[in-house]
């Protein structure tokens, strides 16, 4: 089995920063794997944040958050972050990370096999 733990999402005002981490754990999860972010916010279905192969070397974005959010991770600690700039009310949203058996990057949902339970970001104005 896999998990995958979201944390540092919260409150913060339009113009912000906040980097959120996905911690991966289980017997069966490999550093082989590449991870994903994605969000959903009220009303609105979960949508592609941004994604990173299993080496780091390949990143991808979703065009709403490029030049904004940075993706990157440590496979020593396995470890994926989400670094989020110039935060506006349109990124509020629950944010969720997910983990590929497929090691290139990987836009669609569908090829995800694990997904964390979520963690909230709200920006205020």
């Amino acid at each position: 089995q896999v998990q995958l733990v979201e944390s540092g999402g919260g409150l913060v005002q339009a113009g912000g920063s906040l980097r959120l981490s996905c911690a991966a754990s289980g017997r069966t999860f490999r550093s082989s794997y590449s991870m994903g972010w994605f969000r959903q916010a009220p009303v609105k279905e979960r949508e592609f944040v941004g994604a990173i192969n299993w080496s780091g070397d390949f990143i991808e974005y979703a065009d709403s958050v490029k030049g904004r959010f940075t993706v990157s991770r440590d496979n020593g600690k396995i470890t994926v972050y989400l670094q989020m700039n110039s935060l506006n009310l349109e990124d509020t949203a629950v944010y969720y990370c997910a983990a590929s058996r497929n090691p290139r990057v990987v836009r669609r949902q569908a090829e995800y096999d694990y997904w964390g339970q979520g963690t909230q970001v709200t920006v205020s104005s």
